[in-house]
């Protein structure tokens, strides 16, 4: 274990994505140091993973390169990647935290020339397309990934590839005697900014995920309609290939529900109606979505999108909770339910579904402090001293926009237990 690296002024931001980001830069532009830790190999979360941001349909790309290049401008962050916080200890003010660094295998030396990742055969599922495709063990996470550097999986080393790698690195940036190490911060406050997960969706049984080819989650199409996606921005049926044109959106898919998560997850609603116009811009004519929903959540300025998709002739909105989907002979899907506007049963067919899958936070099932308070849903409150304070979807289901909000909040009450604890000690 290495000494410390940080100081009892210093704040420490747990997850790296778009709420960790902003609670780094808001607190470290205030002049305060600040550590950020993230688990992957990059900075972004979730949000790097989006084709386009409601209302506007603009590409994350723009929120994201001007955050990096303030955190690139900025010495009062430290960026550490591919990290756990295995433990926290003390109290406000005066924290001790221990974390976890995973091996890279790569040093600074990368260049990004992409020379690893010829020489290996090697392939895993991609992460940054959730799995949808593969790409080679030796990798980039995506484009705009920050640090602009490779990754070798961990299931290379020891293998031949592995040294086929290191091999055809020419500037000497492949280091396979990379070692876990653990260190030790010394941090006066926290802020979780851990985000969230999907769902997992093969626990919604009647909806047929995992087991269906052609049922697919929202997270799944997001990145199916990118350019830069498993597809190329086809909207593929996954069973053979071809094109869907009739597809199903099912609303609170997870959500809202006991025997899931009891929460309304709030990105759901605007995150399909988003997904509609996909479909417009990929099929034009052809194109036709239906939305099974319950109610409509779009609040604030969105209420105007939702009505400019309403106006939308190849967009149908059924008031039903869908109860089962069966699958046809074609791989076609039947969903079965109830129109709640006439209250008529249907059973509608559709080439592709989409299931608008809840927000669950990332923090269920990691090992958080004994003092730190969650909700019911798991959702991180923060301290009653006010020492740790949860911010973005760690701490609500929240879109883009509110995390950012929520991070700036978060990074202001970081703020001042610095400050109130320094004045404390003098």
């Amino acid at each position: 274990m290495t000494a410390p690296i940080a100081t009892s002024q210093t704040i420490l931001v747990v997850g790296g994505g778009i709420s960790g980001m902003t609670a780094a830069l808001e607190a470290a532009e205030c002049g305060r140091d600040v550590v950020l830790v993230e688990r992957s190999p990059t900075l972004g979360g979730r949000t790097a993973l989006l084709y386009r941001y409601f209302p506007k349909m603009c590409h994350p790309t723009c929120g994201l390169e001007i955050n990096l290049r303030r955190l690139k401008g900025n010495r009062n962050v430290r960026v550490m990647t591919m990290v756990e916080v295995v433990r926290i200890e003390g109290k406000r003010g005066a924290y001790t935290a221990t974390l976890k660094i995973r091996p890279r295998y790569v040093n600074e030396n990368c260049t990004v020339c992409g020379d690893c990742a010829a020489a290996v055969g090697a392939e895993i599922p991609n992460p940054h397309n959730y799995g949808q495709d593969k790409i080679k063990a030796a990798y980039l996470p995506f484009a705009m990934a920050y640090p602009q550097r490779y990754v070798l999986d961990p299931s290379l080393i020891g293998t031949e590839d592995a040294d086929k790698a290191k091999a055809a690195c020419k500037v000497g940036a492949i280091d396979l005697a990379m070692q876990e190490e653990t260190v030790e911060l010394a941090v006066g406050a926290v802020v979780w900014a851990t985000g969230w997960k999907p769902y997992d969706a093969a626990k919604i049984q009647p909806y047929g995920y995992g087991r269906f080819p052609n049922v697919v989650t929202s997270v799944e199409f997001e990145r199916m309609a990118d350019p830069a996606g498993p597809t190329g921005g086809k909207l593929l049926r996954p069973s053979d290939g071809q094109e869907a044109k009739n597809i199903a959106f099912i609303q609170c898919a997870g959500s809202r529900d006991e025997n899931h998560l009891r929460h309304c997850s709030r990105i759901c609603c605007m995150a399909t109606l988003k997904q509609t116009q996909y479909v417009r811009e990929s099929q034009g004519d052809a194109a036709k979505s239906t939305v099974y929903y319950i109610d409509i959540r779009a609040i604030d300025r969105f209420e105007d999108f939702y009505q400019m998709v309403q106006k939308d002739a190849s967009v149908t909105f059924v008031k039903s909770k869908v109860a089962s989907i069966d699958q046809a002979r074609n791989q076609d899907l039947v969903l079965n339910g109830v129109d709640t506007e006439g209250y008529h049963r249907y059973a509608s067919t559709h080439d592709l579904v989409v299931l608008a899958i809840g927000m669950e936070p990332e923090s269920n099932g990691l090992t958080l402090p004994d003092d730190l308070i969650t909700d019911s849903s798991g959702f991180i409150e923060g301290t009653l001293d006010g020492g740790m304070v949860g911010a973005g979807a760690a701490a609500s289901p929240l879109d883009v926009n509110r995390s950012v909000q929520s991070a700036t909040g978060a990074a202001l009450r970081a703020i001042k237990v610095i400050h109130q604890t320094v004045g404390e000690e003098a």
